[in-house]
């Protein structure tokens, strides 16, 4: 008995141990914190703060490319997030652009309001791909050599572009239609006071804000972070997520009016190695390449060219896509599987009905045949043994 007493003890105490070296163990992320700044694309690190209370930092982001303004500020010494401020100052020259598209959108204007939680929506029709035009006109002429387009969460790239401007009277092609593998289109530098973009889509398309970089404005730029910092504390601000990133932070202190602020002003940025591209369903194909985002398709199959995979088309429309519809070739809205053997009625071959819900039952037929055949032999072998003999 003593051994297994021994061994009860020994397994407490190393279980004890390990709980107490995880609870101590402040330098891994918790799992709320990894999922969050593993959608951050960069980083900044403010070490050695020479502060004795606590007080409000202000970090600059004077050159750093930021599509979208959030940020997550983590505490190193807590692994917890920090309510933070944003703060921006923009003195600009730029002209402004007024947005329609054919067909009409009523969430049309949300392309260009400067807000990256809104965004204009695009359905896509049920039996073919997606198009639409959208026109941008300004009161006077926009230089410009670059376009680009800023995506709703979990949301694929337009299959192509095309891009048109009017110069001197006459409409003429910036891009000819073309083929989209990244949100940033570059072209040769074009002076127009009206653009016309076309896409064309095999998935649903929301895009948040589409703008069109202008190269003729003068801008002065001021963009940093406040937040409120603990003596002998580290921190890390992640920035430049590629999704709209939700978290839930503690109460916090009126930064944007804060007084005595400690200012830091040349923190190098850095790439965030826990950065994890979006890839809702898991296929290991980003959601802006995935012609089927909800549902993993590796293969990316896609046998009619309409921009959207198989896996998310509708082969016999009848409401229920290819991956969740048990008869995909066949209209079979009902979905009716009598046997349950995962083919609906439709275009199920077969008709033992029994023997596909139970695909075991012929087996035991077989075995009871031969179990009988067996018993009639020993019957006869024993009613006639002077026969065999």
């Amino acid at each position: 008995m003593k051994f297994p007493i021994l061994f009860l003890f020994l397994t407490i105490f190393s279980l004890g141990s390990v709980a107490s070296a995880q609870a101590l163990d402040l330098g891994a992320p918790s799992s709320a914190v990894s999922t969050v700044i593993s959608s951050y694309r960069s980083y900044k690190d403010i070490d050695s703060l020479t502060i004795k209370v606590p007080t409000v930092v202000e970090v600059f982001f004077p050159n750093d490319f930021i599509e979208r303004f959030n940020f997550a500020v983590v505490d190193k010494n807590t692994n917890s997030l920090e309510p933070y401020f944003f703060k921006q100052e923009i003195l600009s020259n730029e002209i402004p652009l007024s947005v329609s598209s054919n067909p009409d959108t009523r969430s049309i204007n949300l392309l260009n309001d400067k807000n990256t939680r809104t965004y204009a929506d695009f359905p896509l029709p049920d039996n073919s791909q997606g198009q639409v035009q959208i026109t941008l006109t300004s009161p006077t002429p926009v230089t410009s050599s670059a376009l680009t387009i800023l995506l709703d969460n979990n949301v694929a790239l337009p299959s192509s572009v095309d891009i048109r401007a009017v110069v001197a009277g006459q409409e003429r092609a910036v891009v000819a239609k073309s083929k989209l593998d990244q949100s940033t289109i570059r072209f040769p530098e074009t002076s127009s006071d009206r653009w016309t973009i076309t896409f064309t889509f095999g998935q649903p398309l929301r895009i948040s804000e589409l703008n069109l970089i202008q190269n003729n404005t003068v801008k002065s730029r001021v963009r940093s972070v406040r937040f409120l910092a603990q003596k002998d504390h580290s921190y890390r601000i992640y920035f430049d997520p590629d999704r709209v990133v939700a978290t839930a932070l503690k109460e916090a202190g009126n930064l944007a009016s804060a007084k005595d602020v400690s200012e830091v002003l040349n923190s190098p940025s850095k790439s965030n190695p826990a950065y994890v591209v979006a890839d809702i369903d898991g296929d290991n194909i980003p959601d802006v390449r995935d012609n089927c985002i909800y549902i993993p398709n590796t293969d990316q199959e896609d046998v009619n060219n309409n921009g959207r995979g198989d896996e998310c088309d509708d082969f016999d429309q009848d409401g229920l896509i290819n991956a969740k519809d048990n008869c995909p070739d066949n209209p079979n809205s009902n979905q009716k599987d009598s046997d349950s053997d995962g083919v609906g009625d439709v275009c199920d071959k077969e008709e033992s009905r029994i023997t596909e819900r139970y695909p075991w039952l012929p087996w035991v037929g077989i075995g009871f045949a031969a179990l009988v055949l067996i018993i009639l032999l020993v019957l006869t072998v024993k009613s006639n043994p002077q026969e065999l003999s």
